[in-house]
């Protein structure tokens, strides 16, 4: 028994010795803290049934920090819109090979635009946090919010239907790449 008393030292210095450098955390730049803000993780990223966006306005006016969120968040929204519209558009010109393929591009690229600077009827704002700092009095709000994909999808149709910029051909042509994701957009919902 006092042998096992007298080794207890050595035996708890060497589970130290095994166990301390996995407790270590990972650090980033000297003098860095890592910064997890609200609405992070999954719940507020974006996937196959939803386009998310977030976004973050510091003032010492309320209502000018909360615009500044806004602002962020959607531009954030207009972002991803624009960049599946982009692929979604390449990979059927790909598949089409027509020589209006750039037009149709071109059109597509408007459109977005168009809807992303239209009020959205689906847009839905999930979540809202105001921080003051007691020091500076500055404002910080965090937003974040949600538009479903196939309700997007189906408001550009709509209004690729009513522009008369577009011809006939190409409304028919986008009509088709749009009826094909709201397909996958309500695939992903159910």
């Amino acid at each position: 028994m006092t042998k096992l008393l007298r080794s207890a030292p050595l035996i708890l210095i060497a589970l130290m010795t095994v166990c301390l450098p996995a407790c270590k955390t990972k650090t980033g730049p000297p003098g860095s803290t890592k910064v997890v803000g609200p609405f992070s993780g999954s719940k507020y990223e974006s996937n196959n049934a939803w386009f998310r966006g977030t976004g973050q306005g510091t003032s010492v006016n309320q209502s000018i920090a909360r615009g500044k969120a806004d602002i962020d968040a959607k531009n954030q929204l207009a972002g991803q819109v624009n960049t599946n519209m982009r692929a979604v558009t390449d990979q059927y010109l790909g598949q089409t090979e027509n020589a209006g393929a750039a037009d149709v591009a071109d059109k597509f690229q408007s459109l977005v635009r168009e809807v992303m600077n239209t009020g959205l009827a689906d847009l839905r704002k999930i979540g809202e946090e105001t921080y003051i700092n007691n020091e500076t009095k500055e404002v910080t709000v965090y937003v974040a919010y949600e538009i479903k994909k196939n309700a997007m999808f189906r408001f550009m149709k709509k209004q690729a239907r009513v522009d008369d910029r577009i011809d006939e051909i190409t409304k028919k042509r986008m009509d088709e790449v749009l009826d094909r994701e709201i397909e996958k957009a309500d695939a992903a919902g159910e």
